[in-house]
């Protein structure tokens, strides 16, 4: 097993490894680029029912693993996904907030663009 995982590669002297010690340090990793933040937004139902035909696979996966809250007569749909899989979904649903879209929808629409905005306004 050792010798597949190559640790009886090591040289014998461990600060060909390690560097010298009195020798300038090597330089740190790059820090990744910041990555797209996972983020729990709630999604209205009629924004919820809407996308359930969007053809971005991300979104309906990120819908299937949703939580479903009750809230009066409606519900809403706690999603836990990253933050540009939320853009998407608002991108697909800009028909509900186009002039001939019922106000329930429109409301819906700017519902969940505000939610999505403090998100992003959240994370910097």
């Amino acid at each position: 097993m050792l010798d597949s995982a190559g640790a009886r590669g090591v040289p014998d002297d461990l600060q060909e490894l390690l560097g010298e010690p009195g020798s300038e340090e090597s330089p740190e990793p790059e820090t990744p680029a910041a990555a797209d933040p996972v983020v729990s937004i709630d999604v209205p139902g009629l924004l919820a029912e809407h996308l359930q035909g969007t053809a971005d696979i991300a979104v309906r996966a990120a819908l299937g693993d949703g939580r479903t809250i009750r809230r009066g007569q409606g519900f809403s749909l706690r999603v836990a996904a990253p933050l540009s899989v939320h853009q998407a979904a608002l991108e697909a649903c800009t028909a509900l907030d186009a002039d001939g879209a019922s106000p329930a929808g429109r409301k819906a629409y700017r519902v969940y663009a505000d939610r999505v905005e403090a998100a992003r306004a959240a994370r910097g």
